[in-house]
């Protein structure tokens, strides 16, 4: 059942896609460190974690990996930056065949309860003041996620606007160069101030950012619900609905993968 169960969570393509990224195993030469495992099999562990939530002490046996196991992994694949370059090797196979629409980039954010505190963690104004994280995510003009970030959740969502912008990865075309800028950034009016409005236009960006006291939101609104279905597409990965993890590298590192993930999903459609 635990090979099934990973065969139906990690597909033999997006094996294919991860592989290559994972860090290599070196056996040390007086002996002893960790012993080598399934890496396939302790990834799908982590997969099956980010997907239903459940804590790493609940991970079925039938996986063929120890719980203890699985976490070493996903705590050594995070500090190797495996997520990040997961992701961006999934754009890179929808840039490739033209699947990404570069007329814009949709900007905003939504906060969790973090259970157990941690690092980017801070009290969540809308909920009582109690210790939570906020989610930031940019998308192309489709809604796949392009960039994401983890902070507390009392950080104003303004703050993330620039860092999500310049974390956009240089993303394989059909043809010609690689690209990493859209057209147009759209995002409401939490993001609304001169300076990114000059920000934006100084790297040939247009702003499509909502005014305060001008501008309803309704005009944002044709575009904001594919942003909202991005974060909702998020959020089925249970593990991201509450935070559980004190580390914040953690967060994000499930944060990434499930955009890697969400990309996948359209990759997958592409190629049935």
């Amino acid at each position: 059942m635990g090979v099934d169960l990973s065969r139906r969570l990690v597909s033999d393509e997006l094996w294919k896609l991860t592989a290559p990224l994972l860090p290599r195993f070196a056996s040390r030469p007086q002996g002893g460190g960790t012993a080598p495992a399934d890496e396939r099999a302790a990834f799908g562990a982590v997969v099956y974690v980010l997907t239903s939530g459940c804590a790493w002490r609940y991970l079925p046996k039938s996986f063929g990996v120890s719980p203890a196991t699985a976490h070493r992994r996903f705590t050594r694949w995070t500090k190797a930056g495996l997520w990040r370059r997961l992701h961006r090797a999934v754009l890179d196979e929808l840039g490739a065949r033209g699947a990404l629409d570069w007329s814009s980039a949709i900007v905003d954010a939504a906060s969790v309860r973090a259970k157990l505190g941690g690092s980017l963690t801070g009290a969540n104004p809308v909920d009582r003041g109690k210790k939570g994280s906020k989610l930031h995510v940019l998308s192309e003009a489709q809604g796949l996620p392009l960039s994401v970030a983890v902070s507390g959740a009392n950080l104003h969502d303004s703050r993330a606007f620039k860092p999500l912008i310049l974390g956009i990865p240089a993303v394989r075309s059909r043809r010609g160069p690689r690209r990493r800028r859209p057209a147009k950034v759209r995002a409401d009016k939490a993001y609304y101030s001169a300076e990114h409005l000059r920000w934006l236009r100084d790297r040939r960006l247009v702003p499509r950012i909502a005014r305060p006291g001008v501008e309803s939101g309704e005009r944002l609104g044709r575009h904001r619900w594919k942003i909202e279905r991005s974060i909702a597409w998020l959020f089925g990965y249970h593990r991201l609905t509450v935070r559980y993890e004190r580390k914040g590298s953690h967060f994000l590192a499930f944060l990434g993968l499930a955009a890697a993930l969400t990309c996948y999903k359209k990759l997958a459609k592409l190629t049935t």
